[in-house]
Formats: structure tokens, sequence, C-alpha cells
């Protein structure tokens, strides 16, 4: 995993636009999610807590604990934002959590829903501001951070 696809430029492209979304990280995440499940209307199902199922997004975007996990999520591209020049130490935390996202079935196909509703919560968030050199920085970051969840997915082997 490695900074060097990020500039200077980037990290602190990256870093000004987070400032405003980390001052209300759970009412941004509630447009990433809302963007996503429009998108992707099938990742609704992989949401279930004490075995209950959400027959609309908006049931899900409004239950406790899924307001916990979008915080979870903000917490984790924080994270990100906070470690851009050695993101390297994040690798085994990420890679973890790729397993996890695996274990209650999340494709690795579903993180390109997931980073175009990034890019939207990013836009929604910022108008104009939002320019194509701040989307280029925060895709580059995306990559790389997908890039070593990918790592957690258990790949099958063929058996020959």
């Amino acid at each position: 995993m490695e900074s060097d696809g990020l500039s200077s430029a980037d990290q602190k492209l990256i870093r000004e636009s987070w400032e405003k979304v980390n001052s209300s990280p759970i009412e941004h995440g509630l447009v990433l999610f809302t963007r996503l499940f429009d998108l992707d209307p099938g990742l609704l199902s992989l949401f279930q807590y004490n075995c209950r199922k959400f027959s609309t997004p908006q049931e899900c975007l409004s239950s406790p604990e899924f307001l916990e996990h979008i915080r979870k999520v903000m917490l984790v591209i924080d994270a990100a934002v906070t470690h851009l020049e050695n993101l390297h130490c994040l690798e085994e935390y990420l890679a973890n959590l790729g397993k996890k996202h695996q274990a209650v079935g999340v494709k690795v196909e579903s993180f390109s829903a997931v980073g175009e509703s990034l890019l939207y919560m990013l836009e929604k968030c910022h108008g104009p501001a939002f320019n194509v050199n701040v989307r280029e920085a925060w895709t580059k970051l995306y990559s790389v951070v997908v890039k070593a969840m990918s790592c957690g997915w258990d790949v099958p082997r063929k058996v020959e």
C-alpha cells in the first residue's frame, strides 16, 4: 500500500475537503449510504440487526444500529485521511476489514458503487469547490483503500 500515487497537492486537497465532512460525519454518511442504496438496492439485504431485515432503505438508514455502522465507516475514512503520508500502516487493518465484509456477503464489485457514493457525498457537501482535482485526489485515495481491503478476500483457488 503506497502513498506514491498521492502527491502532496493531492493530500492537501483531501485533508481540506475532509475537514468540512468530518464536522458532521453522520449527516454526510447518510448522504453516502442513501446514494449507495439508490445505486445498488440489493445491498440493503446485507444489513440485518437482531435478525431484523429492513424492507426499505429509509428504515435501515434510521435504525440506531445502522447509524453506528455509518459512524464506523466515517472513522475508517478519517483514519485514511489522517495517515495519508503513511497509508502502509493501515494495510493489515484494511485487509481484516475486507475479510469481515466478505464474511457478511459483500462482493468486491460493490466497492465501485461505494466509491461513486463517496464522490457523490463529497460533491454534495462541497458543491462547485469539489472540482476535478479534488475528485481525482479522492479517487486515488479510495483505490488505495479498496486495494488493501481486497487483500482480505479469500480468492477461491482452482483445484486441479
